[in-house]
């Protein structure tokens, strides 16, 4: 019983050092026009609930995460209509939408 335990605790650690691979750095643009997204404006995508969205559109590709404050709440700024986007979210890409 007692080699089990053992046996336990170290699948365990392993299993718990898996967790530290986190995947690749999200906050950069792998593709035709690579470049980290911080060189592109954002604007704001308002959800139905009224809550906001960080938005990037690049073109090609487009970006979106939610706004949180720093305790991990939803941001609701009223900034514009739901369903609506505001801002320069299309701004910073030499890329033509042809949308």
């Amino acid at each position: 019983m007692n080699g089990t335990k053992y046996l336990l605790m170290g699948l365990a650690a392993v299993g718990l050092a898996a967790c530290d691979d986190v995947g690749p750095d999200k906050s950069y643009d792998r593709g035709v026009n690579a470049h980290h997204l911080s060189q592109l404006e954002a604007g704001i995508w308002i959800d139905p609930e009224g809550c906001d969205h960080w938005i990037i559109d690049d073109g090609v590709e487009g970006y979106l995460t939610q706004r949180v404050d720093d305790y991990g709440k939803p941001i609701c700024s009223g900034a514009g209509a739901p369903s609506t986007a505001v801002g320069p979210f299309k701004q910073g890409s030499p890329i033509a939408d042809p949308l």
